[in-house]
């Protein structure tokens, strides 16, 4: 494979080990061993380093089925790129080995969409969608994925796009082997209620399955949300492949970390069928 289609870490040794060793054992202490793997449509899960959040990706993934596909969404948090890119060709690096990208599926989202863009660039340095994939190859080690990134806050587009990535699945007829996993973090840098207070009302819009309330509690709580935007695209496809309701696995804030509550991030996991 082309040494160019090869998307390297960006983030080990910092948001996570760059040993094997060390993160399979990290990752070990924050899953749930007596958790029962489920069948799910989709999920959604936080990207920070993995001392602050991963014990709340860590419990979530522990009770999905983990599937042969799986569509990551993740925001765009270096302004790099287009508004919705999608990688195509190739493969991501973990230190857990090499996973490959769809590009049977990746190329059919592509060409069936309004809005996406065959784009590396925005991938290249973005840690969203990098920091879920340890946690996936924990549990399955030869699943393909279908990586974009989200630059927009255009809910019309983003609502569009969830439904264009569900027909597509739908006219595969992929959908039992498909995981759609949207990776955000909630609330940033604010005091404990006030983070935790905000964050109830979107995780109860997305528990809701309701995008458009999801978007509305964002604007109106200034709610500092990173990912609503793959949320919103997770949630479209989600309902359009069948979900009728959405499960909270575990919510806390980095200051049950660093126990300072007067500045807390806030990470929710959260699984949808």
């Amino acid at each position: 494979m082309e040494k160019s289609k090869i998307r390297k870490p960006a983030v080990a040794g910092q948001f996570y080990p760059l040993s094997s060793q060390e993160l399979k054992e990290q990752i070990s202490a924050f899953i749930d061993k007596k958790a029962v793997p489920q069948d799910a449509i989709a999920c959604m899960l936080p990207h920070a380093g993995y001392v602050y959040s991963g014990l709340v990706a860590g419990q979530t993934v522990s009770r999905i089925k983990i599937k042969d596909k799986i569509i990551l969404l993740g925001p765009n948090h270096t302004g790099y790129g287009a508004g919705f890119s999608i990688m195509t060709e190739g493969a991501w690096q973990t230190p857990l080995g090499e996973i490959k990208i769809d590009s049977a599926l990746a190329k059919q989202l592509l060409n069936s969409s309004s809005h996406l863009e065959d784009d590396q660039l925005a991938h290249q340095s973005e840690h969203s969608l990098e920091v879920e994939l340890p946690f996936l190859q924990y549990f399955k080690d030869d699943f393909k994925i279908v990586p974009i990134t989200i630059l927009s806050d255009d809910c019309d587009a983003l609502k569009e796009t969830g439904k264009e990535i569900a027909s597509a699945i739908k006219q595969a007829g992929i959908k039992d082997s498909t995981l759609l996993v949207a990776s955000s973090d909630m609330t940033h840098y604010e005091p404990l209620a006030q983070a935790q207070k905000k964050d109830k009302e979107a995780i109860e819009a997305i528990l809701e399955l309701n995008e458009d309330k999801l978007i509305e509690k964002v604007k109106k709580l200034n709610i500092t949300m990173c990912g609503y935007a793959p949320v919103i695209i997770m949630l479209a496809a989600a309902k359009a492949l069948g979900a009728t309701n959405g499960k909270l696995i575990k919510y806390q804030t980095s200051g049950e970390i660093t126990r300072d509550n007067d500045s807390v991030v806030g990470y929710a996991g959260i699984i949808i069928n």
